[in-house]
């Protein structure tokens, strides 16, 4: 039956604990602290991992910032480290089994994603920023006085403080450490604490690849610690961030003292328009796929579809077929979609949003409960409203779940006055044959990513990043770089002597 779960499969074998990695060898937290990692499809801890303290980052940071001033590292030429770059890619897909199944059983997500689709996708990140190692370069400058020749040098910032989500734990983390090496710069990542496996891993493939111990540094633990001495620590000259708009908020003013540059890669309430002339049946597979896809826990997911009302109730029905047709199951399954939530804390927040949207007057079309797998888990069905409008709460705030609200428009300038009222601007779609409407409607909306006939479609080349209080800042592309780079102008003298 389509509200069946998927059967369970067999559990992937555990993983060994985890430890902090500083300096290009496995250390424990300086005062012995560890804490529990648990499966989120069985409520059930994984393992332990090391967890760091103030001490433990001052350590970290103080091998990085060694690291970028050694000869290894600091002058080590463009080749070379495009080589290693390349290299990482390389030993990452070596491990891709290990790798996919310690991301699917710390994070909850399918297998299927964490084998064909993120591990793969880090991989090519490091690789693509390989090839731009070698290719960052200066100007030399016309000058309106003279006799001078003036030219600017591409630098590295020094030290990276990374601090990633949990929701694509070696994604995110790949998006950071790649770009920032492919500068010069050397790292120190905190991981999301639930999802701190794979980013050991890349370490260890790393230093496999040729890597100089010191120039990439995991430190597992929680954001109120580690990721606060990280912020605040006065060697560190960036902090990369991806996580929820508030911690960023809160990174932003920490930040303050030491002015640091900082990135922000923060939250989303995106909206995926659907004009009547679009093709309904693709519309519908990419709606379904813009909010079910990673269990809804995706920033840029397509949480607010905007239907053209004469095409709405259809479009509602099919998503509800498809919903249906969506169960949740065992994350190492392979021929399972929708994967567990998490944590059971986020479980419930979701479904208290649920709640939140009967209680305010949107009518539940499909799903709504938690699921129920062998009685363990934080699995929640794939959830549809319809009836809601723009002021409700799910439609304001980002859930961050497997859950659609549909909200009916009547014009062109309708559909983007909503799409557009919202504190955030990370992502939007847009459905129609009319290929003019699809362009003005890309220009108008106020996202960083726009997608025209199509959801959820990323590459390394192309950059990602917010509007408003979706973040500043890119990841990924050319763009990525100009973040992790400072420019020097240099002033030469050519007058002749005069003596």
């Amino acid at each position: 039956m389509a509200n069946e779960a998927t059967p369970a499969a067999t559990v992937a074998p555990g993983v060994k604990p985890g430890r902090l990695w500083i300096g290009g060898e496995y250390v424990d937290a300086q005062d012995g602290a560890t804490f529990t990692i648990t499966n989120p499809a069985t409520g059930e801890a994984l393992t332990t991992c090391a967890q760091a303290g103030a001490a433990d980052v001052d350590r970290a940071v103080a091998a990085a910032k060694a690291a970028f001033r050694a000869t290894a590292w600091a002058q080590m030429s463009a080749l070379d480290r495009q080589r290693i770059l390349w290299n990482i890619g390389e030993r990452m897909m070596a491990r891709l089994d290990e790798f996919a199944a310690a991301e699917t059983l710390c994070n909850g997500k399918p297998i299927f994603e964490s084998k064909y689709i993120d591990v793969p996708d880090a991989a090519k990140c490091f690789q693509y920023y390989a090839g731009w190692a070698t290719k960052i370069a200066g100007q030399t400058l016309p000058l309106s006085t003279g006799p001078f020749l003036n030219y600017t040098r591409r630098e590295p910032l020094g030290v990276i403080g990374a601090i990633v989500a949990w929701n694509f734990p070696i994604l995110l983390a790949s998006w950071k450490i790649a770009p920032a090496l492919a500068a010069g710069n050397t790292v120190v990542l905190k991981p999301a604490e639930f999802t701190p496996l794979t980013a050991l891993l890349l370490a260890e493939c790393a230093k496999e690849a040729g890597l100089p111990d010191g120039v990439l540094n995991v430190i597992p633990g929680r954001g109120s610690v580690a990721g606060q001495a990280l912020v605040t620590h006065p060697d560190v000259a960036k902090i990369a961030f991806t996580g929820s708009t508030e911690v960023g908020k809160g990174i932003v003013r920490a930040s303050v003292d030491t002015v640091k540059k900082v990135q922000m890669e923060l939250g989303g309430k995106s909206a995926n328009v659907i004009f009547a002339d679009a093709d309904v049946d693709a519309a519908v597979r990419g709606a379904a796929g813009g909010i079910f896809y990673g269990k809804g826990e995706v920033c840029a997911a397509g949480s607010r579809l905007l239907v053209e009302r004469s095409i709405h109730d259809a479009v509602v029905e099919k998503l509800a077929e498809r919903a249906q047709k969506t169960p949740p199951g065992d994350p190492m399954n392979p021929k399972t979609r929708l994967g567990a939530q998490v944590r059971e804390s986020h479980l419930q927040t979701i479904l208290g949003y649920v709640e939140k949207g009967k209680s305010e007057g949107a009518t539940l079309v499909a799903g709504g409960s938690r699921a129920a797998i062998d009685g363990k888990g934080a699995f929640m069905q794939a959830t549809v409203f319809s009836g809601v409008t723009n002021a409700m709460t799910i439609a304001r705030e980002e859930i961050f779940g497997p859950v659609l609200a549909v909200i009916p428009f009547d014009s062109e300038d309708e559909a983007i006055a909503i799409a557009n009222d919202s504190v955030y601007g990370l992502a939007a779609g847009v459905w129609t044959r009319d290929i003019k409407r699809g362009h003005r409607a890309a220009h108008r909306l106020e996202a960083g990513t726009v997608w025209i006939n199509a959801y959820n479609r990323y590459d390394t080349a192309t950059p990602f990043g917010g509007y408003k209080q979706s973040g500043f800042g890119r990841d990924m592309g050319p763009d990525a770089l100009d973040g992790y780079l400072q420019t020097k102008s240099v002033w030469v003298d050519l007058s002749e002597d005069k003596a």
